[in-house]
């Protein structure tokens, strides 16, 4: 073989790795819409293949033509010219017929999947959730339960979840990809969508509409516990938040009043204490794993850093700069830790 031809077969099989290679995936990824967890999901996941192989059959097709053409037909000398061939009309028929019957069983498929997952359930079994986007975090309000909470969207597991999408601010859009397929989140305007998770657990989501500078850190999770667990949950999150005994708990009844003093009061809800509307409910804070949108772990460490300048780890984050001291953060953080 000729050293040209062999660097030229090097390379394309060098290409045709990378290619396969790059199609490679973990399963376990947290935010991976091919490996579904709950029936809506399945459900687009059983459009999403065959609609895929459909596409790379007539790629292959598309692409080993051009090929073909390509080098069959190539100019070999400067005075020779391809031959001038019009009006095919079994070929252009051809053409015209092929890829609109593609289109239309593609079609029909997409349409009766889209009604099929659209469908408002109703009944005992259906919990409803009033989702609101905000820049940059999600309200989940259960209407039936009486319970606000922020980021973590609790569900049982084997139940429909009637969804209701608003937005306070600008187009957002909600998205837990082992769950559901993305439904948009429209100002004035209000969507519907449906999520179930079969086994108990986790599920990663996020936003998945630019909505401004702190875009990528609007994330969620939906945490799906058995029905007995949600029940549960729902108790402890209809009840007001204990405020804390000066006696018994003095840092966290510090914190409670500089919670005040400090203006939070003015902008969070905690249940029985403050009845703020512009941020997340923070009646039950200590319950949750995560905050300031599901993008830090709640721990001591990152409420220190948090308290201390808001906007410089979320930029864009509309709560300010409060200039605390350290030992007014250590009494906030404490009486946050109350908040179960």
């Amino acid at each position: 073989m000729r050293p040209s031809r062999r660097r030229h077969l090097t390379a394309a099989s060098g290409f045709v790795v990378l290619t396969l290679l790059s199609a490679c995936g973990d399963k376990e990824l947290p935010q991976n819409a091919l490996d579904p967890k709950g029936p809506e999901a399945i459900r687009l996941d059983n459009l999403i293949r065959p609609v895929f192989l459909i596409a790379a059959a007539v790629f292959v097709l598309v692409e080993g033509l051009v090929v073909y053409v390509a080098l069959r037909f190539r100019r070999r000398s400067d005075d020779e010219a391809p031959k001038q061939v019009h009006g095919n009309v079994k070929a252009e028929i051809g053409w015209t017929i092929a890829p609109a019957a593609v289109l239309l069983v593609v079609g029909v498929f997409t349409v009766f999947t889209l009604f099929d997952i659209s469908e408002t359930p109703a009944g005992p079994g259906v919990v409803r959730v009033t989702v609101t986007g905000h820049r940059w975090w999600w309200e989940y309000e259960y209407p039936d339960h009486d319970v606000v909470t922020a980021n973590e969207l609790h569900i049982p597991t084997g139940q429909k979840i009637a969804v209701t999408l608003l937005s306070e601010d600008v187009i957002h859009s909600f998205w837990p990809p082992k769950l559901a397929g993305k439904v948009d989140v429209v100002p004035n305007r209000v969507n519907k969508m449906v999520i179930e998770a079969k086994t108990p657990g986790v599920y990663h989501g996020q936003c998945a509409e630019f909505c401004g500078l702190s875009h990528a850190n609007m994330r969620l999770q939906v945490i799906a516990h058995t029905p007995a667990d949600f029940e549960r949950w729902v108790a402890s999150n209809a009840a007001s938040a204990a405020i804390p005994d000066p006696e018994d708990q003095p840092e966290a009844a510090a914190g409670a009043a500089a919670f005040r003093a400090k203006g939070c009061a003015s902008c969070h809800t905690v249940k029985g204490y403050a009845a703020g509307q512009v941020g997340p409910d923070l009646t039950h804070f200590a319950q949750r794993d995560t905050f300031a949108g599901a993008i830090f772990e709640n721990d001591e460490r990152h409420l220190r850093a948090w308290l201390r300048d808001p906007p410089a780890e979320k930029p864009g984050s509309i709560m300010p700069d409060l200039d605390l001291t350290e030992d007014e953060i250590s009494d906030l953080i404490a009486y946050l830790d109350t908040l179960k």
